[in-house]
């Protein structure tokens, strides 16, 4: 594991109805990289990330609407994946990045990246998706995995909510492992679970992910769920162009994991995007 740097400095995005909180590192004219973090995370999910893309790029980490340090109550409308999108569309256009950036979402972040792309395709130049979760339209709604959770979280048994969800999308008992910023950082967000859940089985249009034009590189971690497999086994077939990436020694969380790997295969695809 590589040794912490010192937090970037924190910044806030005035949007028409709010405020996006956001970390800025390092510089570069090249297409800076937007960091998109998944379900019970902020922009601190990315401290391997940060640093190691900042070397030779500007990178840019939001925390998502309604995510620590602008955490507000919940159940919230704007806890939204296509709002969210709209919010990071507005992030990149305020720091001039009209040549567009290298966008990476992971898991619910993944959809939001993908919501993105959709939306605001000049603002995408490479699109890494980190084992999405989402449903395809045309598939049929599946029980949400997390809604014993969120039962657990409104009968005010906010530990076993996390540990449920955590275990669930990487492995028995990962929660108890996990080291403590990192469950600090996910019992401050653990109420967007009320939120999320308003959301649950949200489908992407498969002919929005075929229409796709810009690189896409589809990555997993080595002992991430199946489900997860399947998902990047779909996108594969919409858009064959699609590179594959393996984080050997990593589940969900493979960019924690086994950074130095995430950190590779991100960064030399999209050297090359």
């Amino acid at each position: 594991m590589p040794a912490p740097h010192p937090e970037p400095p924190h910044h806030i995005l005035p949007l028409p109805d709010g405020d996006l909180h956001y970390t800025q590192a390092g510089a570069g004219t090249d297409a800076p990289v937007l960091l998109i973090h998944g379900s019970l995370c902020d922009y601190r999910y990315w401290r391997w990330q940060t640093p190691a893309f900042s070397d030779t790029r500007r990178v840019l980490a939001p925390s998502l609407r309604g995510c620590w340090p602008g955490a507000q109550s919940h159940p919230q409308a704007t806890y939204a994946v296509k709002r969210h999108a709209g919010d990071l569309a507005h992030l990149l256009r305020a720091l001039d990045a009209h040549g567009g950036a290298h966008v990476i979402g992971h898991s619910r972040g993944a959809q939001v990246a993908l919501a993105l792309a959709v939306q605001a395709p000049d603002l995408c130049r490479s699109l890494t998706l980190a084992d999405p979760g989402f449903r395809f339209a045309d598939e049929p709604e599946t029980p949400v995995f997390y809604a014993a959770a969120v039962q657990r979280l409104q009968a005010g048994d906010t530990e076993d909510a996390l540990e449920q969800f955590i275990d669930t999308v990487n492995g028995a008992d990962t929660w108890r492992k996990m080291v403590g910023w990192f469950k600090d950082m996910v019992r401050d967000n653990a109420a967007t679970l009320l939120s999320q859940i308003v959301e649950a089985n949200l489908p992407v249009d498969p002919r929005d992910a075929a229409a796709l034009s810009c690189p896409l590189l589809l990555i997993t971690g080595a002992n991430s769920p199946a489900k997860y497999g399947t998902r990047l086994d779909r996108l594969q077939q919409l858009l064959p162009q699609a590179q594959r990436a393996r984080i050997a020694l990593a589940s969900h969380g493979m960019n924690l994991a086994n950074p130095r790997a995430f950190n590779r295969a991100v960064l030399d695809f999209i050297a090359d995007a």
